[in-house]
């Protein structure tokens, strides 16, 4: 409203004090302090202390610059590099992190439905962390001791190992620079998780991926990859993994380190979904099990809770670790205190289990709604294993299935999947769709999200 009461009013002319712009609209001071600082924020009114608050004056139109020399200073550089050019392509995270448009249900999300984020329990954190003593001050650079140990109890590790960061897209980007030069090979999953393959080709990397299957990576194909290719990381998510949902069996966990260490290589585990889980026991991180420094583990609280809150850890044993502080020093000083205050406050409540809990049951029954609406629905599509935690289903189309036509259609239908290709690091094997049923509020809404699916891939192969 006030928006549009700036048209009332010439530039540089002085607008109504606040307390006739509260009774004006029937609002609270604070409501009204709010709306002025946006506008000021916009640049469409400014504030001069001691005299009010005037409407801008206008801008003169800007001038159009020829900014066409970028495109050839943003790649000419990069066409001579060996043997990977640089790719800054962010179109497969962007895919999952873009808001959809009113009345599309989202099964691309990869961030919890507002119903199951701890918000008020993150409000309070954060209050209570903004009033300690020295919460404003500047933190360690590796990050606040009680925090470190906390992320060390929790992946079996002494404090000493662990790096506080801004969440885990951040503590993969380092560790990504801080292990693999420019140029060199790094090997993945196949399928995978789009954001590494994202930093790995903007880093200039050359993913490589290794086929997995129900139980997670293969090692045979893992082994013939790294003499093949002479790489010195490989990526995985050994829980739940994005997109598969598998859980690297027991029998592979120590084979996949024992490979890589004989190949004088890092794993690089991508611990995303431990705190995802459905219920029941989950296996011990990869860098608990191994006292040789051949894992760098990445975990983050940014899933269970709220995708504002970025706050991770990387974990490593020995002189790696040094690297990977200097690295993200480099790169970004360190994580602000008051978030890391507040993310002490809030695991260290006695709500915080009680959370998880929540999480667990909320995740486990929209796993069984999706599957129950796809088996009603689309019983050709429904997968052959249950995931026992995250927060989405990896699905098989049908062979010659457009698998991009599919996704348009789903729109056209209101709702969004993920399309499969975006999740290889190569030509993809088969089609496949993604959906996600964490940002759902629930059974019916996914009931729903299905049916519109089903309409889409009717269409769909009525083309075909």
């Amino acid at each position: 409203m006030l928006r549009g009461e700036l048209k009332r009013f010439s530039p540089g002319a002085k607008l109504p004090s606040s307390r006739s712009l509260v009774d004006r609209f029937g609002v609270s001071p604070v409501t009204v302090s709010r709306a002025l600082a946006a506008l000021a924020a916009e640049g469409l009114v400014e504030t001069r202390p001691g005299s009010g608050t005037y409407r801008s004056q206008a801008a003169p139109p800007a001038a159009l610059a020829d900014t066409s020399w970028q495109q050839v200073a943003l790649t000419a550089g990069d066409q001579h590099a060996e043997p990977a050019p640089r790719v800054v392509d962010a179109s497969g995270v962007l895919a999952t992190l873009a808001a959809p448009p009113p009345g599309v249900i989202p099964l691309n999300g990869g961030y919890l439905h507002a119903d199951l984020q701890p918000q008020q329990a993150l409000g309070a954190a954060l209050a209570r962390a903004a009033r300690r003593p020295g919460a404003w001050d500047r933190p360690p650079v590796e990050g606040l001791t009680a925090l470190r140990a906390w992320f060390a109890r929790e992946a079996g590790v002494g404090p000493a190992q662990v790096l506080v960061t801004a969440g885990g897209q951040a503590a993969l980007t380092t560790a990504l620079r801080a292990l693999a030069p420019p140029g060199s090979a790094l090997l993945v999953e196949s399928p995978t998780y789009p954001g590494v393959l994202a930093v790995a080709r903007a880093a200039g990397l050359r993913p490589v991926p290794v086929p997995t299957d129900a139980d997670g990576v293969r090692p045979d194909l893992l082994e013939e990859a790294f003499d093949a290719t002479g790489a010195r990381v490989f990526f995985c998510q050994p829980l739940f993994q994005n997109p598969t949902g598998a859980v690297l069996a027991p029998a592979r966990r120590e084979r996949v380190t024992a490979i890589a260490r004989a190949a004088g290589a890092f794993v690089i585990e991508d611990d995303f979904a431990r705190r995802l889980g459905h219920g029941g026991p989950l296996p011990a991180p990869l860098v608990a099990d191994d006292p040789h420094g051949t894992v760098v583990h990445v975990t983050s609280l940014t899933k269970p809770t709220s995708p504002s809150l970025r706050v991770g850890a990387l974990i490593a044993r020995g002189p790696v670790v040094e690297r990977l502080r200097a690295i993200q020093v480099v790169d970004s000083f360190f994580v602000p205190r008051p978030f890391q205050e507040a993310t002490l406050e809030l695991v260290g409540a006695p709500a915080w289990p009680r959370h998880l809990r929540t999480v667990a049951a909320g995740l486990r029954e929209r796993r069984d709604a999706m599957l129950a609406a796809l088996r009603r629905d689309l019983p050709e599509l429904v997968p052959d294993r249950v995931p026992a935690g995250g927060y989405l289903l990896w699905l098989r189309l049908p062979e010659g299935t457009d698998e991009t036509a599919l996704c348009t259609a789903a729109l056209r239908a209101s709702v969004a999947v993920a399309a499969g290709r975006a999740y290889f690091a190569a030509e993809a094997p088969a089609p496949y769709i993604r959906v996600s049923f964490a940002d759902t509020s629930g059974s019916e809404e996914i009931d729903e999200g299905i049916r519109r699916l089903a309409t889409a891939f009717a269409e769909v192969r009525a083309g075909i």
